[in-house]
């Protein structure tokens, strides 16, 4: 599916551009924005090589992964990355994956991407099971997913290595008919 265009109140999710590169270079370039993810801050040239590679994804056919920009409504600015990985392993599944500018934290940002993120998941990309993970220490992310609906399951223990030091993973999840259930759009 190319491409995806999903809009809330206040945000636009849509397919990464090339120049996305600084915005996302503001997230990925971040220490206190990388803190819980799954990799070290960026430099500017890897961000750059990301959006490249993310582009070029998308044009693949079957496309397996969809890397996109959630923007402000009113000035489109870039305020955060999502991602949607399907999983060639299981049919019609799909992890996902958030970050956003420091900046914008504590606004209800975080949810209203995850539901953005979850109505492309089950409604244009008609998946069965969408899935993330967090870092333990992450109790922001832990109420974002919560308020959108996805289940805690429970830990991949040393998941993540970073810094030379391995992490656990804490894993929610939600199902298509859950998300039909809960969702908004739909209610």
């Amino acid at each position: 599916m190319y491409p995806i265009s999903r809009h809330s109140q206040r945000l636009h999710l849509r397919e990464v551009r090339p120049d996305d590169a600084e915005g996302v270079f503001a997230i990925y370039g971040d220490p206190r924005a990388t803190e819980h993810l799954s990799f070290d801050p960026r430099t500017r040239a890897d961000v750059e090589a990301i959006v490249a590679r993310s582009i070029a994804s998308a044009a693949l056919d079957p496309r397996q992964e969809y890397a996109l920009a959630v923007t402000e409504t009113g000035d489109g600015r870039l305020i955060g990355v999502g991602r949607l990985a399907l999983d060639p392993h299981q049919t019609r599944a799909a992890t996902f994956g958030f970050a956003l500018r420091p900046d914008v934290w504590g606004h209800g940002y975080g949810t209203e991407t995850v539901r953005l993120l979850l109505a492309s998941a089950f409604e244009d990309l008609a998946l069965h099971r969408v899935w993330g993970a967090r870092s333990p220490h992450n109790t922001a992310s832990a109420r974002t997913m919560d308020r959108a609906g996805l289940t805690e399951e429970g830990y991949i223990r040393e998941h993540i290595q970073r810094g030379g030091q391995w992490r656990d993973s804490v894993t929610h999840s939600i199902l298509d008919h859950e998300y039909t259930a809960t969702s908004p759009s739909r209610t």
